[in-house]
Order: C-alpha cells, then structure tokens, then sequence
C-alpha cells in the first residue's frame, strides 16, 4: 500500500503547512527535518504518523540515513542545496520533488536519474510550477484544434490582497525574504517580435511595464529569468515572443531599482556593523558623510529628499539612529532582515497570487488570444495564497509518484500530460485553484 509509505520534508519554511496538512490528510507518515526544530515540530502537531528531527544541511552522514530511512524525499531547502539531496537519492534510488528550478548541476544528473529507475521532478509549485501545467494544458489544446502559437506571454507574482495592501512598498513576504531579494539580482532574457532582448541584472527593474486587471487594476511587471529555454520546454517553436514575468504593485520596480542602484542588493563584502547605525551604514554603502547623505542618494539615484521614493526608505528604518543588531552582516541581509520585519503579514492578513497566461494563435481561417488567469487569496483561518500554490501541486505529484500514477524517470518538470492532468484537476475540483479561460478573435 503506498499510504505505508514514509517521506521525508527537508525544510520548515513558509510555504511547508499545506503539503504537510494533504499528506498527513492522505494517510502518509512524515518526517519534517529542519534546523529549526520548534518549526519542524509545529508543523507534525503532535500526529501521530509524524516525526520531526533536527537536521543541518552542513550534517551529511545524517542526510544521508534520512534519506535512506525514507521512501519519497522533499526537498524545500535553499536550492542551492537540492543538488546535494539529488545525488544521494540517486545513490539510495529514491524519488525527489522540489519546487525549484532545475539548475545546469540538476540537469547533468538526468541519466544517473535514470539508471537509478527514479524521478527527481523539479519546478512543480506555482512559478514554477502551475504556470507550467496550466500553459501546457492550453498549448496541447490549442494544438489538438490546429492552431499555431505565434506568441506566448506569462507572468505571475504573489502579492497583498488589496484590502491588506497597506505599507508604502506595496509588498508583504509570504515566503524567504532573502530568496525574494536574491531573484532581484537575476539578469533575464525573453523574445519580442522575433528579437531576443537581454536584460542585465543591474537593468532588470527598468524593464518594467503596466498591465491592467479588472478585479485588481494596474501592476507592474518586469522579466522573470531567461524565458528563451521554455521555447523548447513548451514545444513553442517558432514563436515571435516569448515571455515570462514577474508581477508587483506600482511602483515597486523604481523602489527596488533604487536599492540596487546603492548597493542594498550586494553580497559580495560583509561589513563589520558592530554599534552602528542604520544611518551610519547608508552612508559607509554609498561612500559619504552624513552630513550630505540626502544629496548623494540623489547623485545616485535621482531621489529628492521630499520624495516619496526616500519616505519608503525612511519607513524601512534605513536611516534610523538607531544599532544595527548584528556585528557583521551583509547589505543584502541587512535589507532582507529591515523588511521582513517591516514587510510580514499580521494575523488574518490575506494574501494574493496572480497568474495570467496570453496565447496569440493562428488557425487556418482566424487570429485569436486566449488568456487564462488564476486570481487566488490566502485564508484567514488557514494557509496563505503562496503557501497553498506552492505546496499543493507538489503534494499531489508525491501522491501520484508514490501511487506509480507518474511513470516517467529521470530529470523532469511537469510539462507532460502525465503530471500535469491529474495535478491540475485535482487542484479545481479539490482546492479551488482554478482558471478563468477566455478566447476573443484578433
């Protein structure tokens, strides 16, 4: 019986609730192992086909009998680390599931995934993941009637509801506030009008456009990685634009240009902040006195001192008297720590996800758009919008593999009709995570 089966969840973050609540729900036993073990013990709630372990990435030998001890691993670590957990699951011949983006290192093990009989499927949360199966839902589709894709764009983002969209940013963390940040330093690639534009990481918020949404109204999108591979993936080839994007409330993309643009972006250098002030660091990032900090922000930026850009900074607490609270720290971890302070969602705050897809199609007699949105809020009483999107599509996909209703091997993503069918409908009928499909002649 595969509800005899035992998994294993590396990882307690925020997005972790939901896939624990559906396989606890379906009769699997779990072991949660984190590093933060009140969390890991939170999640098993005291259930009785649970288990939480304490577990450090840097604890390989240990990693290694978890994995072991296991029939299915879950990987919702930093995605740095999913490599690590691959190779060993292809040692011990176990299946795998992330919701990250396979990495060039995660594709190179393809074949060994193979040899070794096993899945390591990859991408299968909402972006990526969702955004995946619901376009290849209508591609294959589309395709089935005759139609020819000239141009597919896609764009999503996780977001405040608007009646809880309530600080001058625009934006609450629903998950790693340190992952958000780190894609902010991703350069991107797309296809417009048969020409291939590459966006620099410096750049990427300057490539930023409006999109207008009736239930919502005006956001704000700029690229989201390289979209050029997902001609291949999809089977798109031939199209004329390819593109896929990220979505924020206005005026998001000059704030976090302006951040990048004074360094709070950076790794690279940790700095000694021991009795510092947030003030005293704004000034030491940019190389001035404090005396003239106002003016230098804006021989940077273009940013005056009245300007409600610099109000935004000044409500983040980066030009505060007061200590830093670390001795060493770099400036992308010092954001990271003043937003998730200032940027997390309060008790029965909601959450949003938006997700729309826009297929320009040419059939034999006609020209025609299909768009196709996903508008989802979190739950007061229960998870959020982003925890459910995220966790959900992979918790099926463990039921499916676990059940052998998923037959495929080696590296994948769930853009085969194998995965992404029973995902997908069981995300409508179960979970009322479904999309709104329209289709008007051009």
């Amino acid at each position: 019986m595969c509800k005899s089966k035992k998994i294993l969840i590396l990882g307690s973050g925020l997005v972790t609730g939901p896939i624990v609540d559906y396989l606890f729900k379906n009769g699997f036993s779990i072991t949660v192992a984190s590093n933060i073990i009140e969390d890991a013990e939170k999640l098993i709630n005291n259930n009785p086909k649970g288990k939480a372990v304490y577990f450090h990435t840097d604890e390989k030998e240990k990693l290694q009998n978890l994995i072991r001890e296991n029939d299915l691993i879950v990987s919702l670590l930093p995605a740095s680390f999913h490599v690590i957990v691959a190779k060993i699951c292809i040692e011990e011949k176990k299946n795998m599931v992330t919701t990250s983006y396979v990495s060039e290192e995660m594709n190179a093990l393809k074949q060994k995934a193979k040899d070794a009989d096993i899945i390591i499927l990859n991408e299968v949360g909402l972006d990526p993941g969702i955004d995946h199966m619901s376009a290849m839902k209508i591609i294959d589709e589309i395709k089935e009637k005759g139609g020819n894709i000239t141009g597919f764009n896609s764009c999503c983002g996780g977001l405040p509801a608007p009646e809880h969209n309530d600080n001058p940013l625009g934006y609450k963390f629903s998950w790693s506030p340190r992952g958000v940040i780190l894609a902010a330093r991703n350069s991107a690639r797309y296809l417009k009008n048969g020409k291939e534009i590459n966006v620099a990481s410096k750049d990427l918020f300057t490539d930023c456009n409006e999109i207008k949404i009736d239930e919502i109204g005006k956001l704000e999108i700029y690229p989201n990685r390289d979209s050029l591979p997902y001609i291949r993936k999809y089977s798109l080839e031939g199209v004329k634009d390819m593109f896929r994007g990220t979505l924020r409330n206005t005026g998001h993309c000059f704030t976090w240009l302006s951040l990048a643009k004074l360094g709070y972006f950076s790794l690279e250098k940790e700095y000694n902040t021991e009795n510092m002030s947030f003030r005293s660091f704004f000034c030491k990032l940019i190389d001035c006195e404090e005396n003239s900090l106002f003016e230098k922000i804006e021989s940077i930026t273009g940013i005056k001192e009245d300007s409600e850009t610099m109000n935004k900074f000044k409500w983040l607490g980066l030009l505060d008297n007061s200590l830093i609270p670390f001795k060493k720290i770099t400036p992308l971890d010092l954001i990271a720590d003043s937003m998730l302070k200032k940027m997390s969602y309060n008790e029965r705050e909601k959450d949003m996800v938006v997700l729309i897809h826009r297929f320009d199609v040419e059939f034999k007699d006609h020209k025609a758009r299909y768009t196709s949105t996903l508008i989802d809020y979190g739950n007061p009483d229960g998870f959020t919008s982003m925890a459910r999107t995220v966790s959900i599509p992979a918790a099926i996909s463990i039921k499916l593999i676990l059940e052998n209703k998923i037959k495929l091997k080696g590296v994948r993503i769930p853009v085969h009709k194998e995965i992404y069918e029973p995902i997908l409908e069981e995300l409508t009928r179960d979970h009322c995570i479904k999309f709104k499909d329209t289709i008007e002649k051009i």
